[in-house]
């Protein structure tokens, strides 16, 4: 499991004069990026995407992270940001307990 920042124009200089409304500042290490999240769950065997969840940049990874599995899984490998992601209320019951 991972999430990836992607950027979108943070510009007011446009018809409306607004930002998009769905759109969300996020700071990654000492950047701020001003967009939107894709949380992507792939398969460690074969490396095939299974889930594909898009969210405004301020959503942190762990919210999504239960989000991500399907319920089938052994093991479930993500970095830091997903760190107690199975004592959340949202935690699959076969799920809970198998983070390394």
């Amino acid at each position: 499991m991972d999430a990836t920042l992607i950027a979108a124009p943070s510009s007011t200089k446009n018809k409306d004069n607004a930002r998009d409304a769905q759109m969300r500042s996020s700071k990654k290490g000492n950047n701020w990026y001003f967009g939107m999240k894709t949380h992507i769950g792939v398969d460690a065997d074969s490396g095939l995407t299974h889930s594909v969840r898009g969210t405004a940049g301020n959503v942190h990874d762990i919210v999504e992270a239960n989000a991500l599995l399907h319920g089938e899984e052994s093991n479930a490998f993500g970095d830091s940001a997903f760190q107690g992601a199975d004592k959340r209320a949202d935690a699959k019951e076969s799920v809970t307990g198998m983070w390394p």
